[in-house]
């Protein structure tokens, strides 16, 4: 396997690529033509490109790309599409270039990638590969998060045409249609041999720095060797409300070392019922399962000042 180094040296020398866009996240379908058309005038040699227009192509669509033994494989969608590409692209010899089209777009915040698509395309152009950790849930790599509680619901009962139309809004609106009805759970995570004890309607485990398209702490990203494990709120509805408030405005002044923050390498997570398990957006089976990290399992594009450990 090549270094980052010269793995880098080639993407920017030989400009070797495919594209694959889920045309199904909120902008995919209508910046596909616009985003092929930048990255050929930005020099880049397209091998291929893969509109992803229907549920359960993109796997094939994202093997079949890396098939053609690309330096970057460019992937454009929401964090589904960009942790889909990840889980391919794990302990390979090619970079992963973001091109963030979602409507949170969670992983491309925390590598930094701007959200515009000129400014995207320059970080691939212009940046460097740095490689980054990735969860594992079971034996399922993640990006960004796995979610048991009200968010795997949320996931399950959410219109796709509402996501389209409202964007990060339609989570929120479809959490407070389902909470009237949801019960709390008793979770316990265990680490480093201590129970740590909760009861709440949601836990989040994260890898990535953003959630919801906010700071998680501001400490927090997904080089760091640590899985952040917290509690949303407690055994109310209201406390839900409140923390998930709180969570968006003030993540970005908190640190790992604030309650209800866990971080840790690895942990087993069960609840009092089994629960639905979301794993960056999709849903990955029921509780109970094991979490843990592949560390700087993933090369990706990110900006030329980006950190990397």
């Amino acid at each position: 396997m090549r270094s980052k180094q010269e793995l880098g040296e080639a993407i920017r020398r030989d400009r070797r690529a495919v594209l694959v866009v889920n045309t199904r996240s909120r902008r995919g379908r209508r910046r596909y033509d616009h985003t092929r058309s930048r990255l050929r005038a930005a020099g880049f040699d397209l091998l291929g490109t893969y509109p992803v227009d229907r549920p359960g192509q993109l796997e094939e669509a994202l093997t079949t790309a890396a098939a053609l033994a690309p330096d970057l494989l460019v992937a454009g969608g929401g964090d589904g599409t960009l942790s889909a590409a990840a889980r391919l692209l794990a302990h390979r010899d090619m970079a992963l270039g973001l091109l963030p089209l979602g409507t949170t777009n969670n992983f491309a915040r925390t590598v930094g990638v701007p959200l515009d698509l000129d400014g995207a395309v320059t970080v691939l152009t212009d940046g460097k590969v740095i490689d980054v950790d990735l969860g594992l849930a079971g034996d399922v790599p993640f990006a960004n998060h796995v979610g048991i509680g009200l968010s795997a619901d949320i996931m399950l009962r959410t219109p796709p045409r509402l996501k389209r139309i409202t964007g990060r809004l339609a989570y929120p609106l479809t959490a407070l249609a389902l909470l009237a009805r949801h019960r709390p759970m008793r979770t316990t995570v265990r680490a480093a041999g201590v129970d740590h004890e909760f009861v709440t309607h949601q836990l989040y485990v994260a890898n990535g720095g953003f959630h919801a398209g906010r700071r998680i702490t501001a400490d927090a990203d997904a080089d760091d060797r640590l899985l952040v494990a917290y509690p949303v709120g407690g055994p109310t509805r209201r406390g839900l409300l409140r923390d998930t408030a709180r969570n968006a405005a003030t993540g970005h002044r908190r640190t790992l070392g604030d309650e209800p923050f866990l971080a840790v390498p690895e942990l087993w997570l069960e609840t009092d019922r089994p629960a639905r398990v979301e794993v960056d957006g999709e849903l990955c089976g029921r509780t109970p399962i094991r979490l843990g990290l592949a560390a700087n399992a993933l090369r990706v594009m990110a900006p030329a000042d980006s950190p990397d450990r």
